[in-house]
């Protein structure tokens, strides 16, 4: 998998990138851009809020059950990064 960063905002955690290159990307996809925003909670925790771009190849549209497949997948790593930064907080990101 090779992604491109293009924007990342520390000040106000904000960072957007496009996946490229991998096999999750298949045969209909050129690129997803994401957009993550990191938000304060409520809890001493975060609200995480991800905006996805899909560019297919052609006029192929992704199938809907396929893009919230891989929205699942994606929130999947995502819970287990944060859940490895809470049991580990001497980790450095």
């Amino acid at each position: 998998m090779k992604t491109r960063v293009h924007f990342l905002d520390k000040e106000n955690y904000v960072g957007k990138f496009a996946l490229v290159e991998g096999d999750t990307l298949g045969d209909e996809l050129e690129k997803v851009c994401y957009e993550m925003k990191f938000q304060d909670s409520k809890d001493e925790g975060c609200v995480l809020k991800i905006t996805s771009e899909y560019h297919s190849k052609g006029d192929v549209v992704p199938k809907e059950e396929d893009i919230k497949a891989a929205q699942e997948h994606t929130m999947g790593l995502y819970k287990s990064c944060a859940d490895y930064l809470i049991a580990n907080p001497h980790v450095s990101v």
